[in-house]
């Protein structure tokens, strides 16, 4: 409308519909405001249409090809938006456009196309929105814009220092991807996430360098669960009778019980408790107080996830696959909950997490146990040794007080301290 009113007299055609949403003109020109819904542009013949904050429209996949027939006369689409993260519908659509792969024509205008922005006024907006706000609002950045859990930068980081391609692909779909062969000096775990191998999701496992944390293996396709125990077994047992770590929800159960009639020596067990203490960890071989496999519940979950943050941050796990880095760049916050953009994955990043998170708690807890167990059965034999050298003092001195009567005549019972 504003557009329309500053037009001089001599452009400006006379009005026939005027209101907030649509202006109508004498030739019969239409210019129409919609919201963004799928149906937005269906049974409509346009000549432009234009799409706004095209990055920030959850339906806008819908919208456009729900348009898409209204432009096969000829007519045309600009989408124009700031980023807003990396795999949503707009950054897609770019990401062809500068490929050359659809009729988009990529335009970036960044902040130094504005003749009165300077670096003194670049900098200031940096300290007032900081770099992640900056990277979307004026710089067009991708990669630093959107609400990615994972920092931009840190994931910058592991692309240029940790990526690298596996030395080995296995399995008929080249799907197993080995970057370090197994030593026999060392410990592994491997983690897993479940999927039906039928739909939308993949099942997906790493195998981890537990003492180092340097991700040595990684799997991700599409295979039945009892196909997938038997798969998990066999790496397992090929990396030293690694700890084995599945997420027991809903079909993953199905993967664990072929497991079970393995015989795998080797399973994770949860504790059934809610809460993770070094006690919880010591009933490892109580069967009726764990369920085997590892718990992913609304509790355990966040605390998941944040230690993946934290890991990922202080760069203390190496990630070696570009698959596993794909999938934590598309992993942001939706609705405060952490979850993988719409039409994306995030089965190989949950497993990478679970095995961060067992390392962390269960492990750490285990070993505590372990120590703990020591310094008791430590603390006994001194108390032992103790025991017998008061024994051998007393019957030295011919006054030893455990030689007692009996029918059968005198009897030392100092044995039953000993």
């Amino acid at each position: 409308m504003f557009m329309y009113d500053e037009l001089p007299k001599w452009l400006k055609l006379p009005a026939v519909e005027k209101n907030k949403l649509s202006l109508r003109l004498k030739n019969g020109s239409k210019i129409t405001a919609k919201s963004s819904n799928a149906d937005a542009a269906r049974s409509e013949a346009v000549s432009l249409l234009l799409i706004d904050e095209a990055a920030f429209i959850d339906n806008i996949a819908e919208t456009f090809t729900a348009a898409q027939q209204t432009l096969a006369t000829g007519g045309q689409c600009m989408a124009l938006s700031t980023p807003n993260g990396i795999g949503n519908w707009f950054h897609q659509t770019w990401d062809k456009a500068e490929a050359g792969d659809n009729s988009f024509l990529p335009i970036r205008l960044p902040w130094t196309v504005h003749p009165e922005r300077n670096e003194e006024w670049r900098v200031q907006q940096d300290r007032d929105l900081g770099p992640r706000m900056v990277g979307q609002e004026c710089d067009c950045d991708f990669l630093a814009s959107g609400d990615t859990v994972f920092e931009p930068e840190d994931l910058s980081f592991y692309e240029q220092t940790y990526l690298k391609e596996p030395v080995e692909k296995r399995g008929i779909d080249g799907n197993l991807w080995i970057w370090e062969q197994p030593d026999y000096s060392k410990s592994y775990m491997v983690v897993a996430d479940v999927a039906r191998g039928d739909s939308k999701d993949y099942s997906a496992f790493h195998v981890f360098d537990i003492e180092t944390c340097v991700q040595v293996g990684e799997y991700k396709g599409k295979l039945s669960p009892k196909d997938y125990g038997n798969v998990l077994v066999a790496i397992s047992a090929e990396y030293n009778d690694a700890l084995l770590v599945v997420e027991n929800a809903n079909i993953g159960w199905a993967t664990i019980e072929q497991i079970l009639e393995r015989e795998y020596r080797n399973l994770y067990y949860s504790a059934k408790s809610q809460m993770d203490t070094v006690e919880s960890y010591m009933t490892k071989y109580e069967r009726d107080q764990l369920v085997p496999g590892f718990t992913m519940s609304v509790r355990t979950r966040p605390l998941v996830i944040a230690k993946a943050m934290e890991y990922v941050r202080e760069k203390a796990v190496t990630i070696q696959s570009k698959r596993t880095l794909g999938e934590m760049r598309v992993f942001v916050w939706k609705n405060g909950k952490p979850q993988a953009q719409t039409g994306y994955n995030d089965d190989l990043l949950i497993a990478l997490a679970t095995a961060l998170y067992v390392r962390d708690t269960a492990l750490k807890l285990r070993q505590q146990g372990l120590d703990l167990a020591r310094a008791q059965l430590s603390s006994f034999t001194n108390l032992n040794a103790k025991n017998q050298a008061v024994i051998s003092t007393v019957a030295s001195q011919g006054n030893n007080p455990y030689i007692v009567k009996t029918q059968h005549g005198q009897e030392d019972i100092s044995w039953l301290i000993s």
